[in-house]
C-alpha cells in the first residue's frame, strides 16, 4: 500500500465488528468476531476463507445489506446504516433479467433513481469498456456466463459508485473463463480507479487480484492476516506465477488455512 493510501483516512474501516445472528430456535450464533481492517481510496483487496467463514457477511455489512451486532463500521468516515449509492454489488450470479435487454439490464439502477435518460450515454461506455458494445441489444440468454458476469459489473457500476463489492463473482465460471474474468477486472479497475473488495476461495485469485489479501478463520470469521501482494501491475497469468513472492504469499496462506483446519 502506498505511502499516500495510508497517510489518508480510509474509505473503508472496521474495528471490533461482530455480527450475531439469532437462529430459528432462538439461539445466537456467532458468524463474524471482532473484525478489524482498513481500506484506502483506490485499492483493489482480496478476501480468502473456508465456506461459512463469514466473509459474505462481511461484505453485506459494508455494502449496508446487514446490521451489525457490534463494533464500528464507517463509509469514509461516516458509519454505515444502510445501503449507499457510493457501493456496487455483484453476486455470484449476475441475475440479469431475462426479458430485458443486456442495455436495459444495466440501465436499471438508473432507471430507479430517475437519471436513465440523463445518462444513457453512460451506459454504452460501460458496454464498450467491458466489451460488451456489440451486445447492449442481445437478451441475457444469449450471452455466455463470462459475457453475463461482464454485464453484471456494468449494473453495478451504472451509478458510478466509489466501491465495488465483489461476492465470488467468477466463481461458477469454467477455469479459463474465469482466468479470462480475472485479466478484465483487473483492466476495469485500473481504468476506472474504483475502489474493490472481492471475496474467493481461490487463493492464485486472490494473489493475482489483490493489492492486499486478507485471510479470514474458520467460523466466526476472524482476520488472521492482511497479506500485502508486492507483485507490479499490470499483472499477467504467467509473470505473477514466477515472481518470487506469489510462492511466498500463496505458502503463508495455506499455512495459515491448514492451521485453522480449514484446508485438506
Amino acid at each position: 500500500m502506498s505511502d499516500a493510501i495510508e497517510a489518508a483516512r480510509p474509505l473503508i474501516a472496521a474495528q471490533a465488528l461482530c455480527k450475531t445472528y439469532i437462529t430459528a430456535s432462538g439461539a445466537s450464533l456467532l458468524a463474524v468476531d471482532r473484525v478489524g481492517l482498513s481500506i484506502g481510496d483506490g485499492e483493489l483487496v482480496t478476501i480468502v476463507g473456508p465456506s461459512g467463514c463469514g466473509k459474505s457477511t462481511l461484505l453485506r455489512m459494508i455494502a449496508g445489506l446487514d446490521e451489525y451486532s457490534e463494533g464500528v463500521l464507517k463509509l469514509d468516515g461516516t458509519p454505515i446504516t444502510g445501503p449507499s449509492r457510493d457501493v456496487g454489488v455483484v453476486f455470484q450470479s449476475a441475475n440479469l433479467l431475462p426479458w430485458m435487454s443486456v442495455r436495459d439490464n444495466v440501465a436499471l439502477p438508473l432507471r430507479v433513481g430517475g437519471k436513465h435518460t440523463a445518462e444513457t450515454g453512460r451506459v454504452d461506455r460501460l458496454l464498450e469498456m467491458t466489451g460488451l458494445g456489440e451486445f447492449g441489444g442481445r437478451y441475457p440468454y444469449e450471452l455466455s456466463g463470462g459475457m453475463q458476469q461482464r454485464a453484471g459489473i456494468c449494473r453495478a457500476l451504472a451509478r458510478d459508485p466509489r466501491i465495488l463489492l465483489m461476492d465470488e463473482p467468477f466463481g461458477a465460471l469454467d477455469a479459463l473463463t474465469r482466468e479470462r474474468m480475472n485479466l478484465e477486472l483487473q483492466r476495469i479497475w485500473q481504468q476506472s480507479g474504483k475502489t474493490i473488495v472481492l471475496i474467493t476461495h481461490s487463493i492464485s485469485e486472490a494473489i493475482f487480484l489483490g493489492d492486499r489479501v486478507i485471510v479470514m478463520s474458520a467460523r466466526p470469521g476472524r482476520v488472521l492476516r492482511d497479506i500485502a501482494v508486492p507483485i507490479p501491475r499490470p499483472r499477467s497469468l504467467d509473470t505473477i506465477i514466477a515472481h518470487p513472492a506469489y510462492g511466498e504469499i500463496a505458502r503463508e496462506i495455506r499455512g495459515l488455512l491448514n492451521a485453522e483446519g480449514t484446508v485438506d
